[in-house]
């Protein structure tokens, strides 16, 4: 049995606690979401990428968070649903396959924030400098804050997961429905001091940073608004800072609350739903906020819309 248990490379998933009666609504809610965020999703880059007149710093930069929410969902929810569908003792996953997994979640959480940092920077440029716009949000700049935002999320978490899979696992329970960092090191005898360490100091950082981005560049965004009275400066300010503001806002709250639910192991399972929440909301709300609500992503599907109806 030792043999079995120490460094294992086959894990149990705690998975959902679902009855009987609520399994199959409960996976009908999951795969309606995931198919939602995949049409969405895809659908939207495709058309930015198609339609030239959307080759904007704006639209391209926006083209990383469906690309995030659909790598992220891919990988949680079609486990998510297999799983749904199986008694507990049979949610195994190969230690890979965990490692991967979670690797991906924390790139997805990660990347989401470094993302939503660089839509900042690119409209506090395009209000508070118009006039320099185009030539400091080019192609290149638009390239090297894609870029960064990936790259730094990727050294982040490589070295979180990294400090983790050095560890020795004696246990083979991943109490949560998919793998994440906190899951892994959980399953280790090891002294877990230096992890627990690097992953305060990984999210407060991570925090800090987004945060202290969001507030300065909106600051700066509306006091170019107070002090002038272009009303046309003013209108396209709320309408392309409000949306982005309010997916923040969400997103933020979100981690926040599965931060805090942690600290709490008698809300486990409200801790599970959140965290797969945080994977569905985002990705179903980013192309409903930043999309269905842009004038010129809407006249490009009215005019194909009427393209259309002339053919038949």
């Amino acid at each position: 049995m030792e043999n079995y248990t120490f460094n294992s490379f086959t894990l149990q998933l705690e998975g959902l606690k679902v009855t009987e009666s609520s399994v199959y609504p409960v996976f009908f809610f999951f795969l309606v979401s995931y198919i939602f965020i995949m049409l969405s999703n895809i659908g939207i880059v495709a058309l930015i990428f198609i339609d030239s007149s959307l080759h904007q710093p704006m639209y391209l930069l926006f083209c990383n968070l469906p690309f995030n929410d659909v790598l992220g969902n891919s990988i949680l929810i079609p486990r998510l649903l297999m799983d749904l569908l199986h008694p507990p003792s049979e949610r195994l996953i190969t230690y890979y396959e965990c490692v991967v997994q979670a690797f991906t979640t924390h790139m997805f959480g990660t990347t989401s924030h470094t993302v939503l940092m660089i839509m900042a920077f690119d409209r506090y440029v395009a209000i508070c400098n118009p006039l320099r716009y185009a030539a400091i949000m080019n192609h290149k700049m638009v390239i090297k804050l894609t870029v960064s935002a990936w790259a730094v999320a990727f050294v982040l978490v490589g070295i979180l997961l990294g400090l983790t899979i050095r560890l020795n696992r004696c246990r083979t329970l991943i109490t949560n429905p998919f793998c994440d960092n906190a899951s892994l090191f959980k399953l280790s005898c090891d002294s877990v001091v230096i992890n627990n360490i690097y992953g305060l100091t990984f999210t407060v950082v991570l925090f800090i940073a987004s945060i202290c981005s969001i507030v300065v560049t909106y600051t700066k965004i509306t006091i170019v608004c107070v002090t002038s009275n272009n009303k046309s400066v003013n209108g396209k300010a709320l309408k392309t800072c409000s949306t982005h503001l309010l997916m923040y806002l969400i997103m933020f709250a979100s981690g926040i609350l599965i931060i805090g639910l942690h600290r709490f192991p008698q809300y486990s399972d409200y801790r599970k739903i959140c965290a797969i929440l945080f994977h569905i909301i985002p990705g179903s709300l980013n192309p409903i906020i930043y999309g269905v609500q842009s004038k010129e992503i809407q006249k490009k599907n009215n005019s194909q819309k009427s393209i259309n109806r002339k053919k038949l």
